[in-house]
């Protein structure tokens, strides 16, 4: 094997070395280090299987092609053999590709109303529910952490939390490249005369951190606790159980009031804070993450837009693949699975071109 990918026998090793931690009863006594190794197990997997299937068709081809001379059958097995090499060698050349350090992590995501009143606080809440049902479809966990619903149902904000329960599942690799401004054409609710609108809504999208990737010293925090309320103002909450956290070496702000409980918001509040304070990390150490953020949600208008979803036509576009559908309804309903492949595809196309 000593014609593939420079990377490969240090990640094997890496493979033996996980698989032989993960055999240790001792090592799953400490949760957060068994995740983590199960997550690292459930990356190498692929590259050691391809691996192995790669050197068995290489010593079949060699067999094969001794064989030749005396039955031509095994000649046409080299044939099968060589194209068969041929793409194991690009699906392991696939495979060895850089990895978003983030891939296998949970995910916080953010959906915020913009432009369009009430229509979009209403197509906020109609993204939300996407995500949902994607989330369900495929097994994932997900948690409301903050919700500010409208008087008619949309919602203003709402921060959701979406957690895998494999650690094949890996959240942040299919979600990340949903952030961004979503635009909707759609006949509003509100609208008596029968008329099409265009409003828009945001998605933000964090690689939820853990407490050992962002350390947080308890006296960078301002804390302020006030009132909860709810649509159009009312109180929901007789007690100050609502809470703000105000990171003060960074001027980062989250707001939490979806629990009645101050310490729930509290704990919430705390896990939204890492995840920003983790991905301005990021961006600041690396260029390439900086460029991914920039696509993301700045100001909520319809300029920046990255998909549109059009009603009368049950279309949905994402502009930056040119992808285009017209099963409008199921992709709301959570079928967002040709989208999401479509976009990872280009991203994998644009790794593979620049490794070329």
């Amino acid at each position: 094997m000593s014609d593939t990918p420079g990377r490969l026998p240090e990640l094997l090793a890496e493979y033996a070395e996980v698989e032989t931690a993960l055999a240790d009863p001792e090592v799953h006594s400490d949760q957060q280090r068994a995740r983590d190794l199960g997550r690292r197990f459930a990356e190498l997997a692929p590259i050691r299987a391809a691996a192995t299937e790669l050197e068995t068709a290489r010593d079949d081809l060699e067999a094969a092609r001794e064989l030749a001379g005396e039955d031509a059958s095994f000649a046409v097995e080299a044939d099968a053999l060589v194209v068969r090499i041929d793409e194991l060698e690009e699906r392991l050349r696939r495979l060895l590709l850089p990895k978003d350090p983030n891939d296998a992590k949970d995910v916080i995501l953010e959906v915020k109303a913009g432009e369009g009143g009430e229509e979009s606080a209403l197509f906020a809440g109609d993204l939300l529910r996407m995500y949902l049902r994607y989330a369900e479809r495929l097994g994932w966990q997900t948690e409301v952490l903050d919700d500010e619903p409208t008087d008619l149902g949309g919602k203003k904000s709402v921060t959701i939390a979406v957690r895998a329960r494999k650690p094949t599942d890996a959240v942040w690799a299919h979600l990340k490249y949903e952030g961004g401004v979503h635009r909707v054409q759609r006949v509003p609710a509100t609208e008596s005369q029968g008329r099409i609108h265009t409003s828009a809504a945001g998605v933000v999208v964090l690689p939820e951190a853990d407490e050992v990737d962002v350390e947080i010293d308890p006296n960078d925090l301002r804390i302020d606790v006030y009132r909860s309320s709810g649509p159009g103002g009312q109180s929901v909450n007789t007690t100050d159980s609502a809470v703000r956290i105000t990171h003060i070496p960074t001027g980062t702000v989250v707001s939490m009031q979806n629990e009645k409980s101050q310490l729930q918001n509290r704990e919430a509040g705390l896990r939204v804070l890492r995840a920003r304070l983790l991905a301005a990390a990021q961006d600041a150490a690396e260029s390439a993450a900086s460029d991914a953020r920039r696509s993301q949600v700045r100001t909520v208008d319809r300029s920046e837009r990255v998909r549109t979803y059009n009603f009368p036509e049950n279309r949905i576009s994402d502009h930056r693949v040119g992808f285009k559908a017209y099963n409008l309804d199921q992709v709301l309903d959570g079928a967002l699975d040709d989208v999401i492949a479509a976009l990872r595809q280009a991203d994998t196309e644009a790794l593979l071109s620049g490794s070329s």
